[in-house]
């Protein structure tokens, strides 16, 4: 791996020196990217076919130290960075053009306690996985209503989904999170804990630090039986009566 070609947080191009990014590869369990990598491809794309951006390296990491590592070369090198979760982000703003992509796609991890009724899962799981793992208690939480989105985007940008009308939107079942912020430190954001840091991800976007998971209170939510129901329209005031009685 050479040198290589990136953009800092001015615009600017700056050469990253091949021994300092072989040294942050190095210090990572996860996998570094970079564009002459065969992974590198596959790596930047994103769901809207329309982004084509090609940042300078993508880290992929697999742990908190990992994303740590990864946002400290980051700030000692002014680079550009984006955060990717689920990579479902319309806009694409979770890839970035020169920059250092740090993608949690790896970072998998989902743990349901049933007894309390919450989860604590990593910021790479999307809304199906999540949901797969809290259904076998026959629990769920406000989430995406597309399977394959992530639920760090979702959750950072508020969070609207099929139970939001009775439990609130996913940000407003989210009770903490473990954030790396730009300093490197991993911080627990709660009600009791930098409760500023706290409110300003609940719905704030992404632009707080990288958080690396979620804790999200449950409810019981069995099977349900949904789809569309076709009435003739001679029996529109008989059908609205049933509705809204």
């Amino acid at each position: 791996m050479g040198d290589l070609q990136a953009t800092m947080l001015t615009g600017r191009e700056t050469t990253l020196p091949a021994a300092a990014v072989e040294a942050f590869k190095k210090s990572l369990r996860g996998q570094l990217i970079a564009p002459d990598d065969e992974r590198y491809a596959e790596a930047r794309q994103v769901w809207n076919a329309n982004i084509d951006r090609r940042p300078g390296l993508i880290c992929r990491p697999v742990g908190v130290a990992d994303v740590r590592s990864a946002v400290n070369f980051a700030r000692d090198h002014h680079l550009l960075v984006s955060v990717r979760g689920g990579a479902h982000s319309f806009p694409g703003t979770c890839v970035c053009n020169g920059g250092l992509v740090i993608d949690l796609s790896l970072m998998k991890g989902i743990r349901v306690d049933p007894v309390r009724r919450t989860v604590r899962a990593e910021g790479g799981v999307t809304w199906g996985e999540f949901d797969h793992e809290t259904q076998a208690f026959g629990l769920a939480t406000t989430g995406g209503t597309a399977s394959d989105t992530g639920i760090a985007g979702l959750t950072l940008g508020g969070g609207l989904g099929w139970l939001g009308y009775k439990y609130g939107l996913a940000s407003d079942n989210l009770t903490s999170v473990d954030i790396v912020t730009a300093d490197g430190t991993l911080r627990v954001a709660s009600a009791t804990e930098h409760p500023d840091l706290f409110w300003g991800v609940r719905g704030g976007g992404g632009n707080f630090g990288v958080v690396t998971s979620f804790e999200y209170r449950l409810y019981p939510v069995g099977p349900v039986l949904a789809g569309l129901g076709f009435h003739p329209f001679a029996k529109a005031k008989e059908v609205l009566r049933w509705l809204c009685p």
